[in-house]
């Protein structure tokens, strides 16, 4: 018992050169040991990541990586059952699972950027006003996020993706079964909710069952499958409509999400696993299907949250000020994205004559966009993260996921000035199709970032940060595709895309305070003291 206390103290960076001379303990410093205990990471110290495994280190008990110096934290257990004691296959197949399942959302809702047109003439109305269902669909994807999250710190993990995915299916259907308007617009907004369980809540998976030097480039494959979903759904939906009936590429997403639901009742594990529990304590797993529905979860919810504590926990992460700033930041970026992604049909058409197919053709773009941006990322967050640690003997703080900004954010910026230029100007389509692709290949990049800090900041609220980060994104995505079209014709595409330019420029400057006052406001805020990650 002694040994794992000193290695949670070495680890932590608290008092690890001052282990024979304990202060008394108080209140505070019980629930400072006890988040300690739950990550291994003190605001004011930040994360030791890099040790020498020398004498003095294995009298501590610390398990390292496999290289012999890379601190293993969370610390795992001995427990077979310690979801960071699975496999390497088991972990990457749920990986997979979770990002197939975060693809759906915004796969779904994308693809109804293609069908306005012929749905607009069925039901005799405008496309902008057939695209209001458009709108709802993504409001929902952000605020039932919030929802998941409260009901996962509950519930459990894997119930909540079980249940939310069964209620998603049948409104895929319902989506391409509707017959009127308001039919349609119903199921668009009920699926939104439904259908982001693993999209707002997948960080809290990856948080569960991967170190914390893996997690950036996990969160950069999570990420990419979120990023490029929006462009392949009306990438294939145009390519459908072409010769089909615009409900056709809807069923194509209810067969996704049967899929994805397939894939969750074969593979998906509860990852939730609480480490200041001995092995000898932990609760019954239960059977596959007690865990799935959530029968075992129900049994052992008494250690767990209670459900008042899980409601609060998502409205405690937002008024940490780090994870405000970072999602007004996100906001204030990403949400051009979603209105030129959900717009671009009205634009391209009568610029360029394009039909569906040649609609779908440019969507290609960002699909290779968010394809580059997975791989200069994946090479790219790890390097920066290292060489901070290198040259800070050791220790890591989260603002150095930040530094990545600085690259990123030129991409954002000229990509939308340029988009307006090339539409005012009716500029060649390839120049059109380059510069949209610079703008996504910088928001790639930026999302991983952003979780990643978030992440690292707040690593026993994965859930809440992640649901925070969706409908920061989302809400504004919801916002502008009201106004996107409507703002261009009103004061041309040169001047509203170089406002939204202006803006993501204005917005670069929170970076920079997260920056230079991002450990102390963390500090001054200080640490969440959840009962549970």
């Amino acid at each position: 018992m002694m040994a794992e206390k000193e290695a949670r103290v070495g680890i932590g960076g608290s008092r690890a050169d001052n282990i024979n001379n304990e202060e008394p303990p108080t209140k505070d410093s019980g629930l400072r040991n006890k988040a300690e205990r739950l990550h291994e990471f003190n605001e004011a110290e930040g994360y030791i990541i890099d040790i020498n495994a020398d004498d003095t280190t294995k009298t501590l008990g610390i398990k390292l990586a496999g290289d012999g110096h890379t601190v293993l934290i969370p610390q795992p257990s001995d427990d077979k059952h310690d979801p960071l004691n699975w496999s390497w296959a088991k972990k990457h197949l749920i990986l997979f699972v979770v990002s197939f399942v975060s693809f759906l959302p915004d796969y779904g809702s994308a693809t109804g950027a293609v069908t306005l047109i012929p749905q607009a003439e069925e039901w005799h109305t405008t496309p902008d006003y057939v695209n209001h269902s458009q709108a709802g669909n993504v409001f929902m994807l952000g605020a039932g996020g919030v929802i998941v999250v409260m009901l996962s710190a509950y519930f459990g993990r894997l119930p909540v993706v079980f249940w939310f995915l069964i209620v998603s299916t049948a409104t895929a259907a319902w989506c391409a079964g509707a017959t009127a308007f308001e039919s349609f617009m119903a199921a668009r907004i009920l699926n939104g909710f439904f259908s982001t369980v693993s999209q707002a809540g997948g960080l809290m998976f990856l948080k569960d069952i991967f170190f914390f030097h893996e997690q950036a480039r996990k969160i950069n494959i999570w990420a990419s499958f979120i990023v490029i979903s929006p462009y392949m759904g009306p990438l294939l939906a145009a390519f459908i409509t072409e010769t089909q009936r615009w409900p056709v590429p809807f069923w194509v997403f209810f067969a996704m999400n049967v899929l994805g639901l397939g894939l969750v009742i074969c593979f998906l594990q509860e990852t939730y696993y609480d480490r200041t529990i001995l092995a000898v304590e932990q609760p019954e797993r239960g059977s596959r299907i007690a865990r799935l529905t959530g029968v075992a979860q129900w049994k052992s919810r008494h250690l767990r949250n209670t459900f008042r504590q899980a409601c609060w926990r998502t409205v405690s992460v937002l008024l940490k000020p780090t994870v405000a700033i970072s999602c007004l930041f996100y906001a204030l970026t990403f949400a051009w994205a979603v209105g030129i992604n959900t717009t671009l049909a009205m634009f391209v058409t009568p610029l360029y004559g394009f039909a569906p197919r040649q609609v779908g053709f440019f969507y290609f773009t960002p699909v290779v966009a968010v394809v580059l941006g997975e791989g200069v990322g994946h090479w790219m967050h790890d390097a920066l993260a290292k060489r901070y640690i290198r040259h800070h003997k050791g220790h890591f703080e989260p603002e150095a996921r930040l530094r990545i900004v600085f690259f990123s954010m030129p991409f954002v910026i000229v990509g939308l000035v340029l988009i307006g230029q090339c539409f005012e100007n009716a500029w060649h389509y390839m120049v059109t199709s380059v510069c949209w692709g610079m703008y996504v290949f910088g928001m790639m990049i930026t999302t991983v970032a952003l979780n990643s800090y978030c992440l690292d900041s707040y690593p026993e609220a994965s859930g809440e940060v992640s649901a925070w980060l969706n409908m920061a994104r989302t809400v504004g995505g919801f916002i502008v595709s009201y106004f996107q079209v409507t703002w261009a014709e009103a004061q041309g595409t040169k001047l509203s895309f170089g406002i939204q330019a202006a803006v993501c420029v204005a917005a670069f400057l929170f970076i920079i305070v997260l920056l230079r006052w991002g450990k102390t406001m963390r500090v001054w805020s200080g640490p969440l003291n959840f009962a549970t990650t």
